[in-house]
């Protein structure tokens, strides 16, 4: 009884399965709706080639039968001609379609691309900490490309080889039923051949994109974080580690290989033995005379060809799972809901005061949490923060100060309480008005390739050169900036790999404070910088400050003792509250804090 209901429960599914990959294929497909009367127009071109490229053999069995047998020249020449013309339209036919079908696939490609773009910046915070950006980078190129495949060639092949398949077999039929059925009956094994290849390289091409996303995972990985694989020596392990997942991906193709290497070349012998049968069997209908010479002619034509649009066909089928791998793992991707997305009818903010508000906030990470879990990042938060104001938090390590700071952006949703900007619950309004007033620098400046003029301006696109030298100025940056090769024309490098950690900080502070935002969020923002650029930071700090809300996280606790107020937490809550005498004063954690912070740097 077990035994049927699994074989039922795999059954069920498998057909689920291409039910979805059906769905899948059709939502391929309509990314060719914008481009519908360029693929008509390649369509017609197939069917024109097709039908010149079938001319050929029945044209020899006119010229024969009807010209050299006859002796009548007039008919020889006009197939000679026609022959000539049938030439020149396949290949004016064959240029149209492959134009035609490279322009409308990497039209529809590009289309694609872009908008699995376009789906990852909106995704929210969360969804890029569960995810190897290798992986994501895999499936905007490696999947992609392969989809390019079964777009490009996919549909031509397919219509091509079964109309192709078709117009031969009608002809043939019309021409000698008795040649026609043995030429088929090599059909059932070609069949059976074609179905176990199918069945075996499903999940083969399935592991092969898999396997190929392992290793450019790996691969960017191991990249973006030489560094620390040098100044550990783990250089041979990586070696080791990135051979065996290459290791891992060429036996997955091999696979491949194997398959092709077994199939393909039964097809061709099949097709072989095909073609000796058709001669000894029509050559003997000749002699007996229930056939003219033409027809074996026609037949022989159609042979060398008969099983081409089969291979291609079962080619197809080849492209067909590597694509269809590639697109199961991006509609995936694109299946993905981000956690943080705009009500229907949210507002617009506004040009805000910066007043902040959380009401009875909790927030966790994970999910599934409950009343009695203890994985809250941040339990019971009620705080108010007034326009204009400086509020530090401040803390051990997992506190919840992040977390803090990135609910205001609204990187993630609360799952308890509410966080309010000038009133308005973060929920009902657009995410993308309320960011846009928010300047968020994090502990390591991330820099874009480009020069230091581009990174600076990237808070404020239309900046003119003189407010990106204005904002440099505004917080120090200027001596540093003047004194690179080129000015604020140097070239950062990728990730800002060009400057040092104090140049990359300073940068962002400029770029910050070019945006003019009304929020102002400081990750722990000055502690990448060394003493000497921290002071020479603390007055364009300050005035990125000045009349701007603000949130700083810092464990250099002497960037914040003129804060308006400063917030300890622990384990997820707010300990104690005050000015830094205040606190000082009270004797509580803060003033032991502080106490070892001062010990620390005496």
């Amino acid at each position: 009884m077990k035994r049927h209901y699994d074989t039922f429960m795999s059954t069920w599914a498998r057909l689920r399965g291409e039910q979805t990959r059906s769905r899948r294929l059709r939502e391929l497909l309509a990314l060719l709706r914008p481009y519908k009367w360029r693929v008509i127009l390649m369509f017609v071109a197939m069917t024109i080639a097709i039908a010149a490229g079938l001319a050929p053999p029945y044209l020899a069995k006119i010229a024969i039968d009807s010209g050299i047998l006859e002796g009548d020249a007039r008919t020889l020449t006009l197939v000679v001609v026609l022959y000539l013309v049938s030439a020149v339209t396949l290949w004016i036919a064959t240029y149209v379609q492959t134009y035609m079908t490279g322009w409308v696939g990497q039209r529809a490609l590009l289309d694609l691309r872009i908008t699995l773009f376009d789906h990852l910046q909106k995704q929210s915070s969360g969804f890029y900490s569960k995810r190897k950006t290798g992986v994501l980078v895999s499936r905007l190129t490696n999947d992609v490309e392969a989809l390019d495949q079964l777009v490009t060639n996919g549909a031509m092949t397919l219509f091509q080889s079964v109309v192709t398949l078709a117009a031969m077999v009608a002809i043939m039929l019309s021409q000698s039923v008795p040649l026609a059925l043995v030429c088929f009956a090599v059909f059932p094994f070609v069949a059976f051949a074609s179905f176990i290849f199918r069945v075996v390289s499903t999940d083969v091409y399935r592991t092969t994109r898999e396997r190929i996303a392992q290793v450019t995972s790996y691969l960017q990985e191991t990249i973006s974080g030489v560094a620390v694989v040098r100044s550990y020596g783990r250089e041979d392990r990586h070696v080791g580690e990135f051979e065996e997942l290459s290791a891992n991906n060429r036996d997955a193709n091999m696979k491949s290989v194997v398959l092709n290497a077994a199939y393909f070349p039964a097809v061709e012998f099949m097709s072989a033995v095909s073609m000796a049968v058709i001669l000894l069997f029509g050559g003997y209908q000749v002699i007996e005379g229930n056939i003219e010479i033409g027809v074996l002619v026609l037949f022989a034509g159609y042979m060398q060809n008969f099983f081409d649009p089969i291979q291609q066909l079962s080619q197809l089928y080849t492209t067909y799972q590597a694509g269809m791998a590639a697109l199961d793992k991006i509609f995936d991707l694109l299946a993905e809901e981000p956690d943080v997305v705009d009500r229907p009818g949210a507002a617009e903010l506004d040009q805000i005061r910066g007043e902040i508000v959380f009401d009875g906030v909790g927030f966790s990470y994970d999910e599934s949490t409950t009343d009695a879990a203890s994985t809250w990042a941040l339990k019971d938060i009620d705080l108010t923060v007034a326009p204009g104001e400086t509020i530090a938090l401040v803390g051990a390590t997992g506190a919840g100060k992040s977390t803090f700071a990135k609910l205001i952006p609204r990187f993630y949703d609360p799952q308890r309480g509410r966080v309010l900007v000038d009133g308005h619950d973060l929920r009902d309004v657009q995410a993308r008005s309320l960011r846009q007033q928010i300047g968020y620098v994090p502990q390591e400046g991330y820099l874009f390739s480009g020069s230091v003029a581009e990174n600076i301006a990237f808070g404020r696109p239309d900046a003119t050169r003189a407010q990106i030298e204005a904002a440099a100025d505004a917080v120090g940056a200027r001596e540093v900036v003047a004194a690179l090769p080129n000015g604020f024309d140097t070239i950062v490098g990728e990730r800002g790999s060009h400057l040092s950690a104090g140049q990359r900080q300073l940068v962002a502070f400029a770029r910050a404070l070019i945006a003019q935002p009304r929020l102002l969020i400081l990750d722990e923002a000055t502690a990448s910088v060394d003493v000497h650029t921290e002071l020479r930071i603390e007055d364009g700090l300050r005035r990125l400050l000045s009349g701007r809300t603000a949130v700083v996280i810092a464990h250099r606790l002497s960037t914040i003792v003129n804060a308006s107020r400063i917030a300890v937490l622990e384990g997820g809550r707010i300990v104690e509250i005050g000015s830094h005498e205040e606190l000082i004063a009270a004797g509580g954690h803060y003033a032991e804090l502080y106490g070892s912070w001062e010990k620390q740097v005496a």
